[in-house]
């Protein structure tokens, strides 16, 4: 078992080209002895943005806190505290934190692959 807190994970910025005012942090994955998925955290500044990008394999998203916007091909979907996303593989998405004042804060679950 591994019991992890949020506020003592330190927060990278993550080496993803195409990303701004994005920090990650990892609360479980395989270094933590997850056989299958790996929890990342992600805090997104007002006006940041993750990368425009797809992948081979689904990730599932849970708001935290804040809102902004998920963009699939052409089309702007709002998000805000309390929903969930399924990105589907191969589905090209980018997240935006369209606050002026407030993080956008949301768990991403990938397989542990993945992390």
């Amino acid at each position: 078992m591994h019991i992890s807190n949020l506020e003592k994970i330190s927060k990278i910025r993550p080496d993803m080209a195409g990303a701004e005012g994005v920090y990650k942090q990892v609360p479980i994955s395989k270094e933590h002895g997850a056989p299958n998925f790996s929890f990342r955290v992600f805090t997104i500044e007002p006006g940041g943005h993750t990368p425009y990008h797809t992948h081979a394999f689904e990730h599932e998203n849970y708001i935290i806190d804040g809102q902004g916007v998920v963009l699939t091909g052409d089309q702007e979907h709002p998000i805000k505290k309390g929903d969930f996303v399924l990105v589907l593989p191969g589905e090209k998405h980018q997240y935006r934190n369209t606050s002026a004042s407030q993080d956008m804060v949301m768990i991403c679950a990938v397989p542990e692959a993945y992390e």
